[in-house]
């Protein structure tokens, strides 16, 4: 008997609490019912705008580097060893002022030498006008003499021809191999460039780690690295070859000059009775000597003034590649200068936005380094030809910066101006809807009833659009809603944001 009231009970509690449900169950189904009704009746909820008059702007926005208007690296024009360097990076300095000395003994002793010749040159040329009308010379001997001195002068002429042509050929193999050095040094650079970019491939396919990335990057930065070094190499070698050249051509001028100095006192030597017009003739040619050590003077004394090397104009250190004690070779760069009073901003510009940019129009540009600044330029240059592979045009904008505060290499986020519409009647662009018959709004009148209306549009920007037609200005439009609207409809406007307010709170333009 108590064991079947063990088991009644239970069952009993288990069959109440399943009628209990039902019942609670088909009650909340009876006021779901009931609510839905009443919300079917009830006006449908929207968010209304209105539509206001005012400028729609498009504007192009870019981010650029900044760069400086001038900027030099100053090298070396003589080969020597620097001996004042003091100007390092972030010093200013100032047109004129001496930044490089380089150490001036051998240019100095050149120049000595050269004073010298110049010395000897007019002594020989004062002794041949003392003894322009000799008696007692032995036309034989003084004929004998000049022949071997025109044997003698002709035979330095050969050999001066000889080692220039040798010292050109081997200064062009230099040159040859530096130049095949370069060649090889952009091979590796495309190699590089190639890998890295099958290595961003297959990171982008998932197929390699990023530092596998980033090891093909810094193998490109060596690659352009070693193809500046070699270029530069190149270069150095040129101006070498440019030297050797110069110089051999004014040994040869020299010996031929010389030569000639031979030929003429020979003639003077066989013309026993014309002695004067060959005497003139090895005047000439001792004048000619004169005037080739002056330009020796002249030239010595030009390198000597290289080996100071002055600011350009006013601006800023901001690179140095030696110090004091380095051997600097012509060409080398030793130190850079950049003008900072004005920088140029420069971006990138699509085909379809170039044609809306024009020269002397304004731009704001803002810069990471310092937010919440702003600073206005002008577009003061465009350039006609776009790049092959990215097909967009580069636009310089031009910024004053007195107090350098603007710094070449940064980055920079400049705003161009490319079109505005003025007095436009805008809305949100949520509030206008398109189906097959066109581009409409649903426009609420006073008494809370939705109209839909056929309008034109106009300029857009990226949170509003112009109504050409169709919209009056102070009239509300729907710019959401829960459920289809239908014309004659009663609505209860909610919140809604005013036509021209973007949500972010910034002025209403197309961001492009």
């Amino acid at each position: 008997m108590k064991r079947r009231v063990y088991i009644l009970v239970p069952l009993v509690v288990l069959a109440a609490l399943i009628a209990y449900r039902v019942v609670q169950k088909r009650a909340d189904s009876s006021a779901q019912i009931r609510e839905r009704a009443a919300r079917m009746k009830a006006p449908a909820a929207v968010s209304v705008s209105t539509a206001l008059v005012q400028d729609v702007t498009r504007v192009f926005e870019a981010v650029g580097s900044v760069e400086a208007p001038l900027s030099v690296k100053i090298a070396a024009k003589v080969t020597g060893r620097i001996g004042f360097l003091e100007a390092r990076e972030g010093d200013r300095v100032h047109k004129g002022q001496v930044l490089v000395r380089m150490d001036p003994t051998e240019v100095e002793a050149n120049l000595t030498q050269q004073k010298a010749a110049l010395a000897e040159a007019r002594y020989r040329f004062a002794q041949a006008r003392i003894a322009q009308n000799p008696t007692n010379v032995s036309v034989a001997t003084q004929l004998r003499q000049q022949q071997a001195a025109v044997a003698s002068a002709q035979a330095d002429y050969n050999q001066v021809r000889e080692s220039y042509k040798a010292q050109v050929e081997s200064a062009d193999a230099a040159v040859a191999n530096l130049e095949a050095g370069v060649r090889s040094a952009e091979a590796d650079l495309a190699n590089a460039q190639s890998k890295y970019r099958r290595a961003e491939a297959l990171y982008r396919q998932g197929f390699i780690a990023a530092q596998d990335v980033d090891d093909a990057r810094t193998a490109v930065g060596v690659s352009e690295a070693g193809l500046d070094a070699a270029k530069a190499k190149r270069n150095a070698a040129q101006k070498q070859a440019e030297i050797a050249r110069t110089k051999g051509k004014a040994d040869i001028e020299a010996a031929h000059a010389r030569l000639v100095q031979a030929q003429a006192a020979a003639e003077y030597a066989k013309a026993n009775r014309a002695q004067t017009p060959a005497y003139q003739e090895s005047l000439a040619a001792l004048r000619a000597v004169v005037d080739a050590a002056q330009a020796g003077v002249k030239a010595a004394a030009a390198r000597l003034a290289d080996t100071v090397l002055t600011a350009p104009f006013d601006g800023f250190v901001t690179g140095r590649f030696l110090d004091p004690g380095a051997v600097a070779t012509v060409g080398q760069p030793i130190i850079t200068v950049q003008f900072m009073s004005q920088v140029w901003v420069t971006v990138p510009v699509p085909e379809e936005v170039s044609s809306k940019i024009s020269l002397g129009i304004p731009a704001e540009v803002t810069l990471d380094a310092l937010p919440g600044r702003r600073f206005a330029g002008k577009v003061t240059q465009i350039n006609p030809s776009a790049d092959p592979q990215s097909r967009q045009f580069s636009v310089r904008i031009t910024l004053d910066s007195p107090d350098n505060l603007i710094k070449p290499g940064t980055f920079a986020h400049v705003a161009i101006e490319t079109d505005r519409v003025r007095g436009a009647t805008v809305v949100p662009r949520e509030a206008v809807q398109h189906d097959r018959g066109g581009d409409f709004v649903i426009v609420v009148n006073g008494s809370n009833v939705v109209m839909r209306r056929p309008v034109r549009l106009g300029a857009a920007g990226t949170e509003i659009i112009a109504i050409a037609k169709g919209l009056r200005p102070g009239e509300r439009v729907v710019t959401m809603s829960a459920y289809p609207l239908k014309d004659g409809q009663t609505v209860s406007p909610g919140g809604g944001r005013r036509a021209g307010t973007p949500a972010d709170g910034s002025r209403a333009s197309d961001r492009q």
